[in-house]
């Protein structure tokens, strides 16, 4: 199994189009790379909420007989790596519910904090829990909420949760989405056309989703912000005030797909440029050869080729049609789980002083295995390249990361990690060539995996810790 951070969840909501469950699934099969455990769509036509989610990919979930039983023009779906809950099908989203604001249901990307003392405080008011999900804590606040309407109920609950929330919520007149107050976890908006030349608006985790359904990206929803889309048009309001800014920086190191727009940004822009500044601040001098860890090292791989003038090559080849490994591999084939998905070309390697440019080294155990990997292909020497700091934290807004004992870079100088990967150089891009990279001048992205710095007060913090631990 490949020693990565694990990408968080994919949420995607359409308004008023004759297709919305179909557009839906094509908008999670631009977003399975957030998401590979589960995936669910509930759409509405006026007179119920359907819903429909199961474990694997969305290709083998929604068959044209699963579609069809998902009617209305109103749709919402999830795809999901689980950060908060059990690896379990009770924990699939959509939740959905029947409760004195209606039927609702809702999909969640981050991770809400102080889920933990919400449940605690529910529990003892009475609430009974399906799923081990944080998300669940929120159609709970909202069942409780003695406002009359369901926005006036989404407004009381969204002003008690701490952490990262990009949320998108059904009902069966309206969609609802809401973005946390320091904007972690992305969330886009656009629209496209209907067959009756009526405009469909459309929401997102990424902008790849709106690729391949057509519809023209407009912008963000906002920190703090709550967009409702009912009969009556497009309100947008500001539930709460902004706080300090904390996109996650990782969306355009590794989580999202270089074809999309994330925080207003190209993400192939930035991880190229990220692969130019890592070739100024450790160069390779005298290598032959730039090759990418795939798929995440490629855009960072061509940035620092071309900033260094040494060819680019694809030596490593990715096995798309790899899903788990259904054994556990002995000591003494320790290196299956590297070799199903990666395959060296070895004319490329031989002989070659090779530069291999990845976007993150987390236990380093990987790193060691394909380090290993392209020495049995002949390279005469390998340089690991990293297109980002040292990861020396844990991420708590819905980013699935080890904890820290097990971080390498935590433990461990970089020369120490160095020699634990067997590469003859290691080198990481420094902070500051981060920020220039994403265009950060106004401190709007959270670093806190680099630093150690959290941007919000992490009142359970044991308690994260401990459950990071136990993963």
């Amino acid at each position: 199994m490949f020693d990565k951070f694990r990408e968080e969840c994919g949420v995607f909501a359409i308004h008023g189009h004759s297709e919305a469950s179909n557009l839906a699934y094509l908008g999670l099969y631009a977003l399975q790379h957030r998401g590979q455990e589960s995936a669910g769509i509930a759409s509405t036509d006026g007179r119920g909420i359907y819903c429909y989610k199961s474990m694997g990919h969305v290709a083998d979930i929604f068959t044209p007989t699963v579609l069809a039983g998902l009617p209305g023009d109103l749709a919402i779906g999830h795809t999901r790596y689980s950060t908060a809950g059990d690896t379990a099908l009770l924990n699939a989203q959509p939740f959905s519910v029947a409760c004195n604001k209606g039927k609702i249901a809702v999909a969640h990307n981050g991770n809400i904090t102080n889920a933990a003392e919400l449940r605690r405080e529910l529990e003892r008011d009475g609430s009974i829990f399906q799923a081990s999900s944080d998300t669940e804590v929120v159609l709970h606040l909202v069942a409780r909420s003695r406002e009359r309407t369901l926005a006036g109920a989404l407004r009381e609950a969204l002003m008690q949760l701490e952490g990262a929330f990009s949320l998108v919520f059904l009902a069966e007149d309206r969609i609802i989405v809401a973005r946390d107050p320091h904007g972690f976890r992305p969330l886009a908006f656009g629209q496209m056309e209907r067959p009756n030349r009526r405009m469909a608006y459309v929401f997102a985790s990424e902008t790849c989703a709106f690729d391949l359904i057509n519809a023209t990206y407009l912008g963000d929803i906002q920190p703090g912000e709550m967009v409702i889309v009912g009969p009556e048009g497009m309100t947008r309001e500001q539930y709460t005030v902004p706080r300090e800014p904390a996109r996650c920086v990782f969306e355009h190191v590794y989580f999202s797909r270089p074809d999309s727009i994330v925080f207003g940004r190209a993400v192939q822009q930035s991880r190229e440029a990220l692969g130019r500044l890592l070739a100024i601040e450790a160069p390779a001098a005298g290598a032959d050869v730039v090759v990418p860890v795939p798929d995440s090292g490629v855009a960072a791989a061509l940035g620092f080729a071309e900033e260094s003038d040494i060819p680019f090559r694809h030596a490593l080849m990715r096995n798309h049609y790899v899903g788990r490994t259904f054994i556990e591999p002995s000591q003494a084939i320790r290196d299956f789980g590297v070799k199903l998905k990666l395959n060296p070309v070895r004319h490329l390697l031989e002989g070659k002083r090779v530069v291999l440019v990845d976007d993150s080294i987390v236990r380093g155990t990987t790193s060691r295995k394909i380090v290993r990997m392209v020495r049995q292909a002949g390279a005469r020497e390998v340089h690991m390249r990293i297109s980002c700091p040292p990861t020396i934290a844990p991420c708590y807004y819905g980013v699935d990361t080890p904890s820290e004992r097990e971080l390498i870079a935590a433990n461990n100088t970089v020369e120490e990690t160095r020699k634990f990967i067997e590469a003859d150089s290691l080198g990481y891009l420094s902070l500051g060539a981060l920020r220039e990279a994403v265009d950060d001048h106004r401190d709007e992205y959270c670093y806190a995996c680099y630093t150690g710095n959290y941007p919000t007060e992490l009142v359970n913090i044991e308690e994260l810790r401990t459950a990071k631990g136990r993963r």
